[in-house]
């Protein structure tokens, strides 16, 4: 059976739960133990994918198709475990589930009630998969006091007194504000907070103190005493140049340590630090520095592309260089010239994103990228509007676009204005399903969603780059680049390089002759990590090294 540590917030939100949770998901494997992470995220939503980026994020999305919170992404990054759809539930899929059972006759007429109906349910998806780890790793989105998050806290409490003694205990993470007037730190929020979780039952083992200044001994001793954790159990929590110092320092200040001593697990294994030193060393001490402009629809939000930040840095850490990246908005090119925010970049990324908005932006930037000879990488969104550029500007279809503004148009009242190269996709393989959807179907979960094979053709540029013909990527689309048109393409120079499977379908274009022109239909940024770079952004990377050097 799993030991199971239950990650709280207080004070205030976005103080990085997520990453503290990662960190320590990362220690624990560097002791030895094997770990799994999961997400509690109170919203109604029953996933995330309908809601903005600018709202709520990207949405990462697992191997198996769910569509998750952004935290996942950092617990993949930091262990390297794959994330699955138990790995994360909002208040909206618990109550969805329960009044489908409710439907069904499963509680055989009972009155249905948050306890004990919803708090079971909870507690049932907390422990899938609890024998397959030596630690569980559970973080509660929002903070405590929510009332929306009312039910997850009652469901933990419940699951820590139902279990052996020992088997689970509770991390808390709150703020010291610093107050300059008076040149302190105060520990008052803390102590509220602290009181307000043991007013629900719950009593904390280890404190995570999310400050800007060094804590004090004193102001150590007075949290201790007044919530009642011993003294090694405050944990202080500094801000970091770079997020991937957080296993090295919070092993320092000795979070790891004080979750073994709360479990009693002593002595506990030494930990191997050497694949954290060395990430730590590449970030900090690189050979060199590249340029990326990210032409985008959502770069208001840097979380909106947080896994393509990510990916970045980790192609960064493959080339021991520093990767610089500026977000630029993509409507920004539809009023004017490109080439003066784009000639002194290395590299061009186009990420994804959905609706027509900006897309003429984009494409001009794939433009720009392919008559200057700039490396591009174009990613989802990005590589449909790279085709449709080719469409346009090489073979004279000068209404080249995509059916998805289209549909945008028709839903308004107006007429259709493009012929399309890129369509709705209708039917494609699941394994040995075929799936089908309609325009009309709902949005939430009915994209292309998970991983899917490709087969890549020989000799091509990827498939040097990936050492493989065969791969599987992760993808989250509903519209895809139609194959009419890909005989006349590659006749003016664009290759489709990677097929699906049944050869239906376009995973990959690319532009043989040309420094570095990729796009892709999938997400790579979702599988990369500092300890091992995806392929395609650690040589996107080294390309736009050498397009530094000529510049």
């Amino acid at each position: 059976m799993a030991r199971y540590v239950f990650i709280t917030g207080g004070v205030v939100s976005s103080l990085g739960k997520g990453l503290a949770s990662a960190a320590l998901g990362a220690l624990l494997q560097a002791r030895g133990y094997t770990v799994r992470l999961r997400k509690l995220d109170p919203y109604l939503n029953v996933d995330p994918g309908t809601m903005s980026p600018f709202e709520h994020g990207e949405v990462y999305v697992t191997d198996d198709g769910a569509e998750t919170d952004l935290d996942l992404g950092h617990y993949e990054r930091f262990t390297g475990v794959a994330a699955r759809k138990t790995d994360s539930v909002s208040s909206g899929r618990i109550y969805s589930n329960v009044l489908e059972k409710e439907r069904r006759g499963d509680y055989l007429g009972k009155t249905i009630q948050v306890i004990p109906h919803v708090t079971n349910e909870i507690k049932e998806w907390i422990a899938i998969g609890d024998t397959e780890v030596d630690f569980m790793l559970c973080e509660i989105g929002g903070t405590v006091g929510d009332i929306e998050g009312l039910p997850f806290f009652e469901a933990i409490r419940q699951f820590g007194q139902e279990r052996p003694r020992g088997e689970c205990i509770y991390v808390h993470l709150t703020l010291l504000p610093y107050v300059a007037a008076s040149g302190e730190l105060k520990t008052k929020p803390t102590q509220h907070s602290v009181k307000e979780l043991r007013s629900i039952g719950i009593a904390p083992d280890v404190l995570v103190c999310r400050t800007e200044h060094p804590i004090p001994e004193k102001e150590i001793q007075k949290i201790a005493l007044f919530c009642n954790v011993r003294e090694n159990a405050v944990i202080p929590a500094h801000d970091l140049k770079s997020i991937y110092e957080a296993p090295l320092a919070y092993h320092e200040v000795g979070l790891d340590q004080a979750v073994l001593d709360a479990f009693g697990i002593s002595p506990a294994p030494r930990p191997d630090l050497v694949r954290w030193n060395n990430v730590v060393d590449a970030v900090h001490n690189p050979d060199g520095e590249v340029n990326i402009a990210i032409v985008g629809k959502y770069t208001q939000l840097e979380d909106a592309y947080k896994s393509i930040a990510e990916a970045l840095t980790h192609g960064g850490i493959a080339n021991r260089v520093k990767v610089t990246s500026e977000w630029l908005d993509s409507e920004i090119f539809e009023r004017e010239d490109p080439a003066p925010y784009l000639e002194n970049f290395d590299g061009i990324l186009v990420p994804g994103g959905f609706g027509e908005r900006g897309t003429e932006g984009m494409i001009h930037a794939a433009e720009f990228a392919r008559l200057r000879n700039v490396p591009y990488f174009g990613i989802c969104l990005g590589m449909q509007m790279a085709v449709i550029e080719a469409t346009r500007n090489l073979m004279g279809v000068a209404r080249a676009g995509s059916e998805e503004f289209d549909h945008e148009a028709e839903k308004k009242g107006g007429e259709k204005r493009f012929e399309p190269v890129v369509y709705h996709l209708k039917e494609w393989l699941e394994g040995n399903r075929t799936i089908k959807r309609e325009v009309t179907d709902d949005k939430g979960g009915t994209m292309r969603l998970g991983a899917y094979n490709a087969n890549l053709a020989e000799g091509s540029q990827v498939a040097k780059i990936y050492g493989d013909q065969a791969i599987s990527e992760r993808h989250r689309h509903r519209y895809e680049v139609a194959l009419s048109y890909r005989e006349k393409l590659e006749g003016v120079g664009l290759k489709f390089s990677g097929m699906s499977p049944d050869g239906r379908l376009p995973e990959i274009v690319e532009i043989p002759g040309h420094p570095w022109f990729v796009g892709v239909q999938f997400h790579p940024e979702l599988k990369s990590k500092p300890f091992e770079p995806h392929p395609l952004f650690a040589d996107f990377v080294r390309a736009a090294v050498e397009q530094g050097r000529l510049v």
